[in-house]
């Protein structure tokens, strides 16, 4: 019987292709890569003297890159594309009181954004619109010559990871998912020690998004996003946590996610918040108020990631890192703690009890060990230009600088389609009573070919 209702479970979620195929994971197809499709794994294109941008969603999150793109050198916005064309105005005033008079414009109509990918004005294609309208602007963006930067979270099932995956391969364009999170300078510190050995052998993270959005349900363009957690259950918006740890971790390079497992509450508050913002009773709401994975990579680490944006709690990320010797959290304070004396390596005797550092402490252990990212210049300009804190600039800055001088992206499409499989796996997880599902390995065996992650810079 039990294997009998391993079979209908694999038949459900698609044909078995784990390599150690087990009674006790759900596994998900992996199709083989075209004939003639070739790796991107360290993707690296001709160098783009100034980087045309196209930018297309105009609400909240896309007007705001039109303005912070303005500042970022060897950059040029050049054309603005959104369903309603007050949005379009709106942008087209930015770029004025920047300056720049000159930009192409599109809008008024379902099918506008194919214009603007279509332009010969165009190098990168910047999508700020609504989830559900990502990947098929992005394809288009692709088979129309141009790289794409996709809001996140960039994709939503594995068919649409995979479709993304095999353009970026077949057209050897980039596909980055605009994941700003990994440039905090929090998480940026904590990268550059862990690099550098001081909280040891890091054996496990946890990252989440808890963010109550009661306050900003309403400023969603026909109220798309809480839709979206009506009609899905699972971690619908994995990447904030998930992103900055998997850089730790060196996810794709040299270590992979292998399985994961979910669980999640019942939807307490969602039909509630669902009837008050529209009237309409809903007793079908999928999204859980609390969403929880833990997922095992193939070096035995751990990572947890967590999603709720329906109780009133704190603005919460979580990140933490611990390691053999050493611990690092950003909520609800930032610390580290760290052996006082020795490691793990010198010998019981020789341990030294933990040391907790913060505030000026922790500055001092900071500068310790310095992000190269974070030079005082640029630091400086992200602060006073913004975005989150300033990290949305950094973000911005990396991509351009990337392009610009022709070196592979800090993050690129295979990091896109890890990050956004925890919504599909995590759900295919909870539909089957909390299974394990298998994560598929997106770069096909390269997994382990590049050695830990690294920023690229220009000679």
């Amino acid at each position: 019987m039990k294997k009998y209702l391993f079979f209908l479970v694999a038949l459900v979620v698609g044909a078995v292709s784990c390599s150690e195929r087990t009674e006790n994971v759900i596994c998900v197809d992996v199709p083989e890569r075209p004939a003639g499709q070739e790796s991107v794994v360290g993707l690296a294109t001709d160098p783009i003297e100034t980087v045309r941008i196209g930018v297309i969603g105009l609400g909240m999150r896309g007007a705001s890159a039109v303005d912070r793109l303005t500042y970022v050198p060897d950059a040029k916005v050049t054309a603005l594309c959104d369903l309603q064309e007050d949005k379009v105005e709106n942008s087209v005033q930015i770029l004025k009181r920047r300056g720049i008079d000159q930009v192409q414009t599109f809008g008024g109509a379902e099918d506008s954004w194919r214009g603007l990918c279509e332009s010969p004005e165009v190098d990168l294609v910047y999508i700020c619109t609504d989830w559900k309208t990502h990947v098929p602007m992005a394809l288009y963006a692709m088979e129309c010559g141009k790289h794409v930067a996709v809001e996140v979270p960039a994709a939503n099932t594995l068919e649409e990871i995979w479709a993304l995956i095999d353009m970026s391969e077949k057209t050897r364009k980039h596909c980055m998912m605009l994941e700003n999170c990994i440039y905090d300078f929090f998480e940026m510190s904590t990268l550059a020690m862990v690099q550098a050995g001081v909280l040891g052998e890091v054996i496990h993270v946890e990252g989440a998004y808890h963010h109550c959005l009661d306050p900003y349900w309403s400023e969603y363009w026909n109220s798309w996003r809480l839709e979206y957690n009506k009609d899905f259950r699972g971690d619908v918006y994995p990447t904030h946590g998930i992103g900055p740890v998997c850089q730790v971790l060196d996810i794709h390079r040299g270590d992979r996610m292998k399985t994961l497992v979910s669980m999640d509450t019942a939807p307490f508050n969602g039909p509630k918040v669902y009837e008050l913002k529209t009237g309409q009773p809903c007793p079908d709401f999928k999204n859980a108020d609390q969403t929880n994975t833990l997922i095992r990579t193939e070096n035995g680490k751990t990572m947890l990631i967590q999603h709720d944006v329906l109780t009133p709690r704190p603005y919460d990320r979580m990140y933490q890192v611990v390691g053999t010797d050493g611990y690092a959290g950003k909520y609800p304070l930032e610390l580290y703690c760290l052996r006082e004396n020795a490691s793990m390596e010198a010998g019981y005797d020789a341990l030294g009890v933990e040391k907790i550092y913060s505030g000026e402490e922790l500055s001092k252990l900071q500068q310790q060990y310095p992000n190269p990212l974070m030079t005082p210049e640029l630091v400086e300009v992200a602060k006073r230009v913004g975005g989150h804190g300033g990290m949305d600039f950094i973000m911005d800055y990396r991509l351009v600088y990337c392009l610009h001088h022709g070196l592979p992206l800090d993050m690129d499409v295979y990091d896109l389609a890890e990050w956004c499989c925890i919504s599909e796996l995590s759900r295919i997880s909870l539909e089957n009573g909390s299974m394990p599902v298998a994560v598929p390995d997106f770069t096909r065996g390269e997994w382990n070919k590049v050695d830990g992650f690294k920023y690229a810079f220009a000679e």
